[in-house]
């Protein structure tokens, strides 16, 4: 018998995911979705991130009978709407709502539909799949070489890659770190921040392509970063119409600067991920 999942007096039906390679434009869509009528999309909750992260790091934990169990309940408590629940959230989640104390940002009276945009979300898509077999997934692809380029201004990303992050008990292949094998350990240490980077984003667009492999067209929606900031109102139309529900415009008409890799590191992050660039276009 399927599980029903009730949060705030509300079966949750047809939850929608986020999905993208850091520095994508998973967080554009996230807001669009977030300000639009009846949904709770909660973005980088604590509790969310340790089992994103655990599952990201370790997949033969994710691979674990119990991992839908464990994922489908922490985000039924990020889902839960009370006095101060946006406390608990990130920053990124209380400015996506347009909070400035504890909030909450939605009204529990209004709820239809529930989402996460977590960063790193990707490697738990498999994972969401069986905890929510009726989930809807909008994953985003973005060039490779500006992820790349947005990712080394990012500390927080940057963090991910210090030496100890490649410890003595990380399994192989880790797609997370776009590492394949521990024979490719002292070349990834070794390997320049770009490189880096270039591996992460490879190893990204590879679980979307396996994602588009698995899911059928109604349960999973592709959009490219570059489509959804030249022409906002086409692409809100085209998610609105795959999630049955009217989503808002207004936060992908953000414009940001786009910053560029020096040629060195433009070389590199095109000699890693060439076979990927080649195959979406970018090259």
């Amino acid at each position: 018998m399927r599980h029903i999942l009730v949060v705030n007096g509300v079966k949750v039906r047809h939850p929608v995911f986020v999905l993208a390679a850091p520095h994508s434009g998973a967080d554009l869509l996230a807001r669009a979705i977030k300000r639009s009528p009846g949904f709770h999309m909660t973005i980088g909750r604590a509790a969310v991130a340790r089992v994103v992260y655990a599952f990201a790091r370790r997949p033969s934990i994710a691979r674990s009978g119990g991992a839908p169990t464990v994922l489908r309940d922490v985000l039924a408590e990020a889902w839960q709407v009370y006095p101060g629940a946006c406390g608990e959230c990130s920053a990124a989640c209380r400015e996506a709502g347009g909070i400035l104390g504890s909030g909450p940002c939605v009204n529990p009276g209004s709820l239809t539909r529930f989402g996460d945009a977590s960063p790193d979300l990707l490697y738990c898509a498999p994972v969401l799949m069986q905890a929510f077999p009726d989930a809807r997934f909008v994953q985003l692809i973005r060039d490779g070489r500006d992820v790349a380029a947005d990712m080394m201004a990012d500390p927080a990303t940057m963090a991910w890659f210090k030496p100890h992050m490649l410890s003595e008990d990380t399994e192989f292949p880790s797609p997370f770190l776009g590492v394949n094998s521990d024979r490719n350990r002292e070349r990834w240490e070794r390997m320049p921040a770009a490189g880096k980077c270039a591996l992460r984003w490879r190893a990204a667009v590879r679980l979307s392509a396996a994602l588009r492999r698995q899911l059928p067209p109604e349960h999973l929606l592709t959009l490219r970063y570059e489509d959804m900031t030249a022409s906002p109102g086409e692409a809100v139309e085209e998610v609105s119409a795959f999630l049955n529900a009217p989503v808002s415009a207004i936060t992908l008409h953000t414009t940001r600067g786009r910053r560029a890799l020096g040629p060195d590191d433009r070389k590199l992050v095109e000699k890693v991920s060439r076979e990927e660039l080649s195959r979406l276009g970018y090259l």
